[in-house]
């Protein structure tokens, strides 16, 4: 009876660790790909150890934001059938899993290399504070959220300097990052604030947006993330790196998502889970599909 307690308990924190969430960790590959090396085999071991750092600490983070909102979700209609606020979870075997991930998980960031490691410091750090006080103030909250997925970017050139110094950080690939990610997370509080007859209850930042002040803030970041984009393409740097400015077919591909993105958003209301669109939205699904494969032919010259 007790392994089997145990194994459930072990169940409930991979299920709090919420792995439909682990593809935001995709941009931790970039830097693999648009430093043309994504055929070097160590190099890609090592963006594939930087991944599952990132998603051991995303999961460990989820966690721990489930403890900091027990109270507050077990009043909420969906977030209350979730393990830890439902009772399945043990709040100690949640709090005592929590601790022990993030510290597996800064580990083997060490393994990796002095650099990374300090970029998952500072990315624990900037989510634990998300989660005990950032998530409350409003446009903090979701630039807080932007910072993160770009530590993830720099986190995952970062893993691949330890083996090759002379990889750069483009600073286009974190204005990209930056914009993009604004751009997601905005729609997401859109969509919680227009869907929600509680929104501030829910989210207490909600309480200081308004549905005007979103649709202006995703129209900035929409078109600073298509723009940001496509003066990259074009970009005298990336034109002598990859020898071509074919990179710039690839921007119809990302107007393409972001408008559809936006069609989904205000026409559909959706936007509330960007993994989950990533994950069933066909015609997204297809267009990233098809921008990954375009930008690999093209940068590896085939």
């Amino acid at each position: 009876r007790n392994e089997r307690s145990g194994l459930k308990q072990l169940y409930y924190v991979l299920l709090s660790m919420r792995p439909n969430q682990w593809t935001k960790n995709m941009i931790v590959f970039a830097g693999l790909v648009f430093s043309r090396n994504f055929f070097e085999r160590e190099l890609a071991v090592k963006s594939i150890e930087a991944f599952v750092v990132f998603c051991l600490l995303s999961g460990m983070i989820y966690l721990i934001n489930d403890i900091a909102d027990i109270e507050r979700d077990k009043l909420h209609a969906r977030k209350r059938e979730r393990p830890l606020p439902s009772g399945m979870l043990s709040l100690k075997v949640a709090a005592v899993s929590a601790a022990v991930g993030i510290l597996v998980a800064l580990y083997f960031a060490w393994i990796i290399g002095w650099e990374f490691f300090v970029v998952t410091v500072v990315f624990v750090a900037l989510n634990l504070a998300y989660s005990f006080g950032l998530k409350r103030v409003v446009l903090v909250d979701v630039m807080s959220i932007s910072i993160s997925f770009t530590l993830r970017a720099i986190g995952g050139v970062e893993a691949l300097r330890s083996l090759e110094p002379t990889i750069e950080i483009s600073p286009w690939l974190l204005i990209c990052t930056l914009f993009l990610s604004l751009f997601l997370a905005f729609c997401k509080r859109r969509h919680e604030l227009v869907t929600m007859s509680n929104a501030g209850t829910h989210r207490r930042s909600l309480r200081e947006y308004s549905p005007a002040l979103l649709d202006q803030l995703v129209g900035i970041t929409a078109g600073g993330s298509v723009l940001a984009y496509t003066i990259y393409t074009i970009w005298p740097d990336t034109v002598s790196k990859f020898g071509s400015t074919d990179l710039v077919y690839t921007v119809p591909l990302v107007l393409m998502g972001v408008m559809r993105y936006l069609y989904l958003v205000y026409t559909k209301q959706k936007g509330g889970s960007p993994s989950r669109l990533l994950l069933h939205e066909k015609f997204i699904l297809i267009t990233v599909l098809l921008w990954i494969l375009l930008v690999i032919a093209i940068i590896g010259g085939f």
